[in-house]
């Protein structure tokens, strides 16, 4: 089996190989778009044509090789493979796969080898790498987007920083104030107001002063860490200090800095050649909102307190007459009721030409990230997207989905976020499984096969604008997380609310966390800083993993420490290969992997070593080293450089591309 695989490896360099658990028979696979090698893609536009060739050795008694393939939900069709010549030992088949015939949308398919004994047929636990069973298995999936689809191109090239606004830095310039609020002086010590457990209402009334002014006297420092994409925390007017419960849409909170903070900001950041997104809190509204109002601060009549408000259909109510607490709230919660997106004129609130998604691209922002895009509607986001693109095609969408985007079901409903008229990206939340899989258990399959899965599911450029993440404000700090044991995760918010790592463990989470970072950098997509997280800020689940930023304590080793590398890691993403440059694994086990990115004449190699025997990669005699964490040594022959890879070690490498 391994001499017909080298063979076909000889003729065929990229083909992917399977082989049956009996060992009766093995094949490989190869796509090519366009005359280029397309094996681990499984995105293309409409229009292109897709060639796939299977090997198959001679010995085996082929009856047919035969294409199974069927749009979501539809029904089957089976082509058979032509033959297409042989070399050495193998025979090739093909089978042209005419996007334009199919249209666009999701497809799944598999391949068939007849035999004169047994059909094998393929089974992808990834979309790229399969295995032959005698049964049907995970089809490989297919999807074809509209041929005028496209990202913006600058976006995936640089360094995202997320900031939760209330408690970046307090930045001087005129705020509001508001009497029901709880003010907290302690930025450096004061520890965010928190629920008796998990789930238990809470006011959330608690601030710490943190306004847009603050982040635009900060931007000296995110250059410093090759920032060039800012991420907000929703910055509307709303009761509590993360303003995910809005209360008017069309009015910057003036605890922030109001109209006057915000338009500074964006000022100030274009100077830096730095774009602005803003969080779209667009599938529910708070409460104490202009358009709800259920506790009537506001002067106008809301939803809740009158049949004849113009707001009342924008929501859902049981029976309002006979009880109007009886509403469709965001996973049953109160405060925020569901907004009601099949009303036109709610929707068309949101995604008309003057509707708060164009409004703010008019305005200057760069983009938006759409909070729980599973929850929006495919008319709300066709809709959204045509405003935002109209007004400026280079602004970008992302989406909040925790899973394969491409494959995603939501509510049982499909949904199509590639296929060209919604999002341009997601939060990479899987990705982030993967990284933590790896770092944290030394699970080198899991973040393979995740990065495998992606980019072989999404368009190429959705993959290069891909928001890498490692933490969020719904996510435990990245730190603590690398240096916790499982246990510390289960205690009561008493006893998490001051619970911090000891110096062995931070220590340890440190070595780990310049891993996860590296990684973060390197793979496809632009990684994306949750504030504090490059300083080493720790914190448990919401809310103590939104702390303030601690400015007065920048001096302590391991927060330079950190910090020294973070900023490492931003000079690096200025790397051509890093600018959509092609991702390819070259090697890995089950504690590391090594992968390539390619492109702009560089060639950039990554090395992660999660177990105790040293890795060795060849690279060419002058390559250079970019970064590194833990052990590596290198050591010079005849025209190439060895680079041996010690345990919980990482490092990237470039060089001239070939």
């Amino acid at each position: 089996m391994q001499n017909i695989n080298s063979m076909y490896k000889k003729y065929h360099p990229d083909a992917v190989t399977g082989s049956s658990a009996d060992g009766g028979c093995t094949i490989t696979l190869k796509k090519e778009s366009g005359g280029t090698d397309a094996t681990h893609l499984g995105a293309f536009a409409c229009g292109e044509q897709i060639k796939v060739t299977v090997g198959i050795a001679r010995h085996v008694a082929v009856k047919a090789v035969v294409m199974r393939i069927a749009p979501d939900g539809g029904e089957c069709r089976d082509t058979e493979l032509c033959r297409a010549g042989c070399a050495g030992e193998l025979d090739f088949f093909e089978y042209v796969i005419d996007t334009d015939a199919l249209g666009t949308g999701l497809f799944f398919y598999e391949i068939l080898v007849l035999t004169e004994g047994k059909t094998y047929i393929t089974s992808s636990i990834n979309n790229v790498d399969f295995e032959l069973l005698d049964r049907e298995g995970e089809k490989f999936y297919l999807t074809v987007y509209e041929k005028d689809y496209k990202t913006p191109a600058d976006f995936g090239g640089g360094v995202m920083y997320h900031v939760f606004v209330d408690r970046f830095y307090r930045g001087e310039g005129e705020v509001g104030s508001r009497q029901d609020v709880v003010i907290n002086p302690d930025w450096d010590n004061g520890i965010p107001q928190y629920a008796e457990y998990p789930g238990a209402s809470l006011e959330n009334n608690m601030f710490f002063g943190g306004n847009l002014w603050g982040v635009a006297e900060k931007l000296d420092y995110l250059n410093s860490l090759g920032v060039t994409v800012i991420y907000l925390s929703p910055i509307f007017k709303a009761y509590s200090n993360h303003k995910y419960d809005t209360g008017d849409y069309l009015t910057v909170d003036e605890m922030f800095g109001g109209e006057a903070a915000f338009m500074h900001l964006l000022s100030e950041a274009k100077k830096y050649g730095m774009r602005v997104i803003l969080d779209g809190v667009f599938n529910h509204t708070g409460d104490d909102s202009l358009y709800f109002n259920r506790k009537g601060k506001y002067p106008n009549l809301g939803a809740y307190q009158s049949a004849d408000s113009p707001y009342h259909d924008w929501f859902c109510f049981k029976n309002f007459e006979r009880d109007p607490e009886q509403y469709e709230a965001w996973w049953g919660i109160g405060v925020l009721p569901k907004l009601n997106h099949t009303n036109e004129a709610c929707r068309r609130f949101f995604t008309d030409k003057d509707g708060v998604g164009a409004r703010y691209v008019r305005a200057g922002i760069g983009g938006w990230r759409l909070d729980v895009a599973d929850e929006l509607s495919d008319e709300f986001l066709d809709e959204f997207r045509a405003a935002v693109k109209a007004e400026n095609s280079d602004a970008v969408i992302i989406g909040e989905v925790w899973e394969n985007a491409a494959t995603k079901i939501a509510y049982s409903h499909r949904r199509r976020y590639f296929g060209g008229r919604q999002l341009d990206s997601v939060m990479n939340y899987p990705v982030r499984s993967g990284i933590l899989s790896f770092v944290k258990y030394g699970d080198a399959d899991l973040l393979y096969n995740t990065l495998t899965e992606l980019y072989g599911s999404y368009p190429r450029f959705v993959c290069d604008s891909l928001m890498n993440l490692l933490g969020t404000h719904d996510t435990e700090r990245i730190l603590t997380v690398l240096g916790s044991d499982d246990s510390d995760f289960d205690r009561t918010n008493d006893e998490l609310a001051t619970a911090k790592l000891s110096e062995e463990k931070r220590k340890a989470a440190v070595k780990l966390l310049k891993m996860a970072a590296t990684l973060q950098y390197t793979v496809f997509g632009i990684p994306s800083v949750f504030y504090g997280d490059e300083v080493g800020l720790e914190g448990y689940r919401d809310p103590f993993c939104r702390m303030p930023f601690p400015w007065s304590d920048m001096d302590a080793p391991v927060r330079e420490e950190l910090l020294g590398f973070y900023r490492a890691l931003g000079d690096m993403r200025t790397s051509p290969a890093l600018h959509g440059g092609d991702f390819k694994v070259t090697d890995r086990s089950d504690k590391h992997i090594v992968y390539t990115r390619s492109g702009g004449g560089e060639c950039i190699t990554v090395v992660a070593n999660r177990g105790e025997r040293e890795v060795t990669v060849e690279c060419p005699k002058g390559a250079k080293l970019l970064i590194s964490s833990g052990d590596m040594t290198s050591a010079d022959t005849d025209g190439t450089r060895k680079i041996t890879v010690g345990a919980d070690s990482v490092c990237v490498i470039s060089a001239k591309e070939n």
